[in-house]
């Protein structure tokens, strides 16, 4: 008889035991993604934005991340971050990277972002311009700023619509605007390509490359939070800044 009631009640114990397990392995990852969320807030939300939506940083609110293709890349830009980028690497522990990646996973399922304007207006409007001078497109155009092959994935519009009509606001890492006075009294102006504690180069704003040693200037004034781009607010009527923002947002680069 006894062997009999516990025949019976073995599938009911089996599927308590699945059902706690479920629960536990919902709690803990409930609680992996709360933990997620408040770090990638404290840590990532002022680049990335608090939703992903991106900003100075990538937009991660995207089903398919380009950098990382799955869940190891993905932690170990969280952890090293991404050299030659402003992504910098992090001194979390190995849980805080696994929460963080956690709930970047889950940014996925944020509704995209609605863009005003039309990118194929906006692509004759960037082809009308003199962006090419100092950006470069599919190869083609200018080294002194920076490429927009993939710019659609690095910034939200709303930092690019801001980078236009605002250039001052943010410039890029790597974009020092300086100003040199040669020994002849010459005034050059140029973006920052490298410096040492005797010489500096840089290329002015036709792409030239200069070379210096510093005791042969006159003045060598680096000008922060100065940007080497004019700012298209009054060239641009607000119709065509939407669209010249669509569609830089449409270049995302490749798969």
């Amino acid at each position: 008889m006894l062997l009999v009631v516990m025949r019976r009640l073995l599938p009911l114990v089996c599927c308590l035991a699945v059902a706690l397990a479920v629960g536990c392995a919902e709690s803990e990852t409930a609680e992996e993604l709360a933990q997620g969320r408040l770090l990638f807030e404290s840590q990532c939300g002022s680049c990335h934005g608090p939703t992903g939506g991106g900003g100075r940083g990538a937009v991660l609110a995207q089903p398919q991340l380009r950098r990382a293709t799955d869940d190891q890349a993905l932690e170990n830009i969280i952890r090293r971050g991404i050299a030659g980028t402003e992504m910098p690497g992090s001194f979390l522990t190995p849980i805080q990277v696994s929460s963080i990646a956690t709930y970047v996973k889950t940014l996925g399922r944020v509704e995209p972002e609605e863009i005003p304007g039309d990118a194929g207006r906006g692509a004759q409007m960037y082809a009308s311009l003199d962006c090419q001078s100092c950006h470069s497109l599919g190869g083609q155009g200018g080294i002194i700023g920076p490429e927009l092959d993939d710019i659609g994935a690095r910034r939200n519009a709303a930092h690019l619509r801001q980078a236009l009509l605002e250039p001052d606001a943010f410039v890029p890492t790597g974009f020092l605007l300086l100003r040199v006075v040669t020994g002849d009294l010459r005034v050059l102006d140029g973006v920052r390509v490298n410096e040492d504690a005797f010489s500096v180069q840089f290329r002015d704003l036709s792409g030239n490359l200069h070379s210096f040693w510093k005791d042969e200037l006159e003045t060598l004034d680096k000008l922060w939070q100065r940007s080497p781009m004019a700012s298209y607010e009054e060239r641009l009527s607000p119709a065509q800044t939407d669209d010249l923002v669509a569609y830089l947002v449409s270049l995302k680069g490749s798969p």
